[in-house]
């Protein structure tokens, strides 16, 4: 039984700093010491370019391990941040990955699959891994779905802006959908507040109304709006490279620690 932590990192409502958080939380760990394996299920590829992993068309990746049925092994790469972060690319071949899916066997198990082979491999051949974070596209499709099988969490990011809850309920339907007929192991691991704009009452009073709803789930640092945050991924960058004494580096380590410490209750 492995000890590895598996997070799907999910939210179908686009622009709420999901694969920004992918990235940033995976160096910020990587940099505390652990092994953490990113897989990108985004078809756009952005946690992959944030990470310096090359991605285009062509490239092994995450299409491959899905639809082909290769191995992790053959496509992985160690992240040039961390000698013990590595990462699955994903290229814009997996745009296409949802409809050829459709009719492959156990279709919705075949990312799980393909990280319970791989798991033990790479114990072997360098240290057990202790985090797997999967960045999921912004959708409850096919791809999102083999996330959500192959995770034991989900980690569910929320921007502190209008309408934040908004397809929450619907992501969380289909959490208890999965664990009841996929899954039961997936559960609500964390939820991380993210751009949060001290200077405005709104940002506060959706954190306040994320608080009453999650409870102690949500992790306690707020992710801030960040010019930093933003800057970082057109330079094939985290946060924690680019500026690691900017307020959304400082944050993103904290919330690293938060997120460490919520697996061990």
């Amino acid at each position: 039984m492995t000890t590895a932590r598996i997070l799907a990192v999910a939210n179908q409502k686009g622009g709420v700093g999901k694969t920004t958080s992918v990235v940033n939380l995976a160096v910020a760990l990587a940099q505390g010491g652990a092994e953490v394996l990113v897989v990108d299920l985004d078809p756009q590829g952005n946690a992959s370019t944030a990470l310096g992993l090359e991605h285009r068309e062509g490239t092994l990746g995450t299409y491959e391990i899905l639809v082909e049925g290769r191995p992790i092994a053959e496509v992985v790469k160690r992240c040039p941040e961390s000698e013990n972060l590595w990462g699955v690319p994903a290229t814009i071949d997996l745009a296409g990955a949802e409809i050829e899916l459709v009719s492959l066997v156990a279709r919705e198990a075949r990312l799980r699959r393909a990280i319970e082979a791989y798991l033990p491999v790479h114990a072997e051949s360098h240290r057990p891994i202790d985090f797997v974070l999967i960045d999921c596209p912004p959708s409850l499709g096919l791809l999102t779905l083999n996330a959500l099988v192959a995770a034991r969490e989900l980690l569910l990011p929320i921007q502190c802006e209008y309408y934040a809850l908004e397809g929450v309920s619907q992501l969380l339907r289909t959490v208890e959908l999965v664990r009841t007929h996929l899954n039961p192991d997936l559960r609500v691991g964390a939820v991380l507040l993210t751009m949060y704009d001290g200077r405005t009452r709104l940002s506060a009073q959706v954190a306040d109304e994320v608080r009453e709803h999650f409870g102690e789930l949500v992790l306690p640092t707020l992710i801030p709006r960040s010019v930093r945050v933003s800057e970082a991924p057109s330079y094939g960058q985290s946060v924690l490279a680019y500026d690691g004494t900017s307020s959304g580096a400082l944050c993103y380590r904290q919330a690293a620690e938060e997120l460490v410490a919520a697996g061990v209750k």
